[in-house]
């Protein structure tokens, strides 16, 4: 079907609307909170149960769509004559103006409707010009940074012909064995709450039909980051106070953000599958919450619940989802085998799939779809966007603020820029791939400014460059999965000789780009393969060493903590990575990060989160007794607590107070003085404590933050507003409750700080 016929029949479907605006669409009520709902009840008004149903179909892409579809492909086939009838509202993994234009060309000029497709893709840190990966974003606590890295993913996916991406992830991550950390903005639900909101502020902007904006879509609803053991894909298995205060928080905050899509997730809770979850998507989300956009299923997860032992077979899968409020199929193909069957067997209530196609429809509206179905197809906005210098400049912005300063003994770092003698060693010191991490499925693989590239901008000391030992074995090393090498230690002699005859020894450890990300669990969250050998048997020869860490989850690292004198984490910061490295090492970047999740010293303490409860025996009884919440043979103390994160000058926090302000909120003030010699930034973290309250609290929840750049002696009074809204918490019905009496507020640089006050409410 031609444009112009599908503008005639537009046309009468909106002259259809007006004639019948008083008692609505016979297929449900519209929502009159949309500019374009009489438009989409018009549509909808002439369209079949097929035609709604084909909204709710995603596919992946499936053949070379410039070119003609393979004649012996029977699955692409039959795919493509579902895009002709209009029975495929949305498709991945098509990207490039050239391709997603030909599959646009088929749904709008084909189909009897000529409904635009809404074409998605994973859009995680960046198209082709990354940025660091999400966990690393959050370390820098700068929600204008991490907002602008997200417009800058989204310009250059929009000119590629992209119009959804499937970020942010919201989960909460206690447990760095579990690989998506890498994805999400660690442990703390206020913190990742702020961070969710600016992410979609990024990816949307303020107008939707801004060819150079996307549409957000959070994810994964609900409590995919509490996966038992760490371990992908696996149960879940929570109490309510720990759904409400901690799981759904960052999700509410991207539903008041405005984002326009949810994606549901793999995970069991509560004995039922989330994709399957009315209580989740029909009465939280869509009912309590009053979201406005739709749900898609994750990668065939619709499907899923059958080896989860929920559905019966395929049909009854569909049956369950569709019951449930999740909206669009993606890759189950069960709603387009199923669902006009169960709606005419009275299995499936057709309002549901009404008001999933208004969802649907309603966002392609949004998008500027229905206006110009090629809006996101021009050749020359993808010339001049895809790479350009101010997407460089922004990517190396983010990756500084990202890096950490773990540790500093003896001001080892920054180094002179001059007149020293520099050992570098380590594979990822050369490596252009794995810096870009996980999730980067458009970029091109070696990228990546490297560590070697990036100190070569300072070239007035000597450096010297050793591998020592290869992190990886195998040709396809980085194509899904890393072959780790656990015995080749033939390059430790090189590296010694060069250590040890250097000022400095900067080591470059960590993991491979692909160790992390989805599927990506590991049992030992230590340095993989021979490095930790390698870093003692330099350390025998040379201590002055500058551990530089590239990973996508925190570490346990007992022995460099106790051994190494400085150790900075790098994570894996996308395109721009040596150079960000590199500013940081010389000083020419004052390192401002904080840790966005707890680090532990041991596997077996994990999950290990700052915020958790107190227990009935938090502390020693009596000496020498064991009858308290402890481990025999390790501290319970974090390796590096939540928001750790050192600066190259100092800071003092004094002068704290709490005063009411007579209106029912608290004013909390004190003094920050950098008492360093050099400039910085500082993120002042406030941090309270419900003493005692009808639901037993965390021993201290973070409520506030502001990051301060001070001048050496400089000082700042600093106060925060607490309200209602920091002092309250959600009880096991899910209700708001804010309870008098004690409270304790806490200040300083990290979720350890013991500098307190207190006050009743």
């Amino acid at each position: 079907m031609k444009k112009a016929a599908l503008l005639g029949i537009l046309v009468l479907a909106v002259c259809f609307a007006a004639c019948n605006s008083e008692s609505g669409s016979a297929t449900g009520a519209s929502n009159s909170d949309s500019p374009y709902a009489a438009q989409v009840d018009s549509l909808l008004s002439i369209m079949t149960l097929e035609e709604k149903i084909g909204q709710m179909n995603q596919y992946n892409g499936f053949w070379n769509v410039t070119g003609p579809v393979p004649a012996g492909d029977e699955a692409a086939n039959k795919k493509y004559e579902h895009l002709k009838k209009g029975w495929v509202g949305s498709m991945l993994n098509v990207r490039g103006v050239e391709n997603v234009r030909a599959v646009q060309k088929i749904a709008v000029e084909e189909s009897r409707l000529g409904i635009p497709l809404i074409i998605g893709f994973d859009v995680i840190h960046g198209y082709k010009t990354l940025s660091p990966i999400p966990l690393a974003e959050s370390a820098s606590w700068d929600l204008e940074a991490i907002s602008n890295s997200a417009k800058v993913a989204a310009a250059e996916s929009a000119a590629s012909g992209i119009n959804w991406t499937f970020a942010p992830m919201v989960d909460i991550g206690r447990d760095p064995r579990w690989g998506r950390v890498m994805e999400g903005a660690g442990e703390d639900p206020y913190l990742g709450s702020l961070i969710a909101a600016a992410r979609v502020k990024g990816f949307q902007g303020d107008d939707l039909s801004d060819p150079f904006t996307i549409a957000a879509c959070t994810k994964h609803f609900a409590g995919y980051g509490f996966a038992e053991g760490g371990k992908d894909y696996n149960t879940a298995d929570f109490g309510t106070s720990t759904l409400y205060n901690m799981v759904l928080p960052p999700f509410k905050a991207t539903v008041d953000a405005d984002v326009k899509t949810f994606m549901n997730s793999f995970n069991v809770l509560n004995g039922i599958p989330a994709t399957g979850d009315q209580f989740l998507q029909r009465e939280v989300l869509k009912g309590k919450w009053n979201f406005q956009g739709f749900v898609v299923s994750d990668w065939g997860s619709i499907g899923e619940m059958i080896a989860h032992g929920y559905a019966e077979d395929g049909k009854h899968a569909a049956e369950l989802a569709a019951n449930a409020g999740s909206d669009m199929d993606m890759e189950s193909y069960l709603y387009v085998e199923h669902l006009a069957e169960l709606v005419r067997n009275g299995r499936v209530d057709e309002t549901y799939i009404t008001d999933a196609a208004r969802r649907i429809l309603t966002v392609k509206y949004e998008l500027g779809l229905f206006e110009d179905p090629y809006r996101y197809c021009d050749e020359a906005r993808e010339q001049e966007t895809i790479g350009k210098a101010e997407h460089q400049e922004a990517v190396l912005d983010m990756a500084k603020k990202s890096i950490v300063l773990l540790k500093n003994d003896n001001n080892l770092l920054p180094l002179k820029k001059s007149g020293q003698r520099i050992a570098v060693i380590g594979q990822f010191a050369n490596d252009k791939n794995s810096p870009l991490g996980s999730w980067r499925i458009a970029a091109d693989d070696n990228t990546a400014v490297t560590l070697l590239e990036g100190l070569a901008a300072y070239p007035d000391n000597s450096i010297t460059y050793a591998e020592g030992a290869a992190v990886t074995v195998g040709e396809n090393s980085f194509v899904m999965e890393a072959a780790i090498n656990e015995d080749d230690k033939s390059g430790f002699a090189e590296a010694r000789r060069v250590a040890r005859a250097a000022d400095v020894v900067i080591m470059n450890l960590g993991e491979v780009g692909w160790q992390s990300g989805e599927g990506r669990s590991r049992v030992n969250i230590d340095l993989p393969g021979v490095q930790q050998e390698l870093l003692e048997a330099v350390y025998e020869v040379n201590p002055n060493i500058v551990l530089v860490l590239q990973n996508g989850r925190p570490l346990a690292l007992p022995w460099a903590d106790e051994n190494i004198p400085a150790i900075v984490e790098a994570w894996q910061l996308g395109t721009q990575s040596g150079n960000a490295i590199a500013q940081v090492l010389y000083g020419d970047y004052n390192p401002s990060g904080k840790m966005p999740m707890t680090t532990p010293r041991d596997k077996g303490q994990i999950p290990i989160y700052y915020n958790h409860k107190s227990t009935g025996r938090p502390v020693i009884p009596a000496p020498n007794l064991v009858f308290w919440s402890h481990y025999m043979d390790e501290s319970n103390a974090p390796l590096y607590p939540f928001g750790h994160g050192l600066s190259y000058t100092t800071f003092q926090y004094e002068g704290l107070a709490v005063n009411a302000n007579g209106d029912g909120t608290f004013k909390v003030s004190f003094t920050l003085t950098n008492t360093g010699a050099i400039k910085g930034k500082e993120v002042a973290q406030l941090y309270i404590q419900d003493v005692a309250a009808s639901v037993t609290r965390p021993v201290r929840e973070l409520k506030g933050f502001q990051m301060v750049e001070l001048a050496p002696g400089a000082s700042q009074e600093i106060s925060f507003t607490l309200t209602d809204t920091e002092l309250g918490f959600y009880d096991n019905d899910g209700e708001f409750v804010v309870e008098d009496g004690l409270y304790r507020v806490f200040i300083g640089g990290s979720s350890a700080t013991e500098y307190s006050a207190e006050f009743t409410r």
